[in-house]
């Protein structure tokens, strides 16, 4: 039994170090137009809780040059910043509904985003306040809409 546990040990360490070498993006693409914010304050927020899914600002933490965590987080960011992204506000956006219902229903920030993030995770009235001032955002900026 010790030596298919050795085994196994082996098999297993020599595929985590392989999944290091797995290429994974990580990038910060320059910020083409970032949105006219209605405040300081929406987009003290937005950064807080957004920013580092929705905008060409993200925060690489160390473990996300860790795989295969990395996978999912540089797939969580690239699939955030399709949707929705601050800092291309020239491209097709997403629009404020859609918006205030991800973050009225609690999908946005992940839960597990709100992990490693306990800044992220907005009071209720912080959350009011960021979707007043994202309202406001979005209507004196609209985003481009697929």
């Amino acid at each position: 039994m010790g030596k298919k546990l050795l085994m196994l040990t082996g098999i297993l360490l020599s595929l985590f170090v392989g999944f290091q070498l797995i290429p994974v993006s990580r990038e910060n693409p320059p910020v083409t137009l970032e949105v006219r914010w209605d405040s300081p304050q929406t987009r003290e927020l937005a950064k807080r809780a957004c920013f580092d899914c929705h905008s060409n600002e993200t925060v690489w933490p160390w473990y996300a040059y860790i795989a295969p965590v990395s996978f999912g987080i540089s797939n969580h960011v690239m699939e955030g910043r399709e949707k929705l992204n601050f800092s291309e506000w020239d491209k097709t956006n997403c629009d404020f509904r859609e918006v205030e219902e991800t973050i009225t229903e609690g999908e946005m920030p992940l839960w597990n985003y709100l992990l490693m993030h306990p800044e992220a995770n907005l009071t209720a009235t912080e959350k009011e306040q960021l979707l007043s001032g994202l309202r406001a955002t979005f209507q004196q900026d609209p985003p481009r809409i697929p």
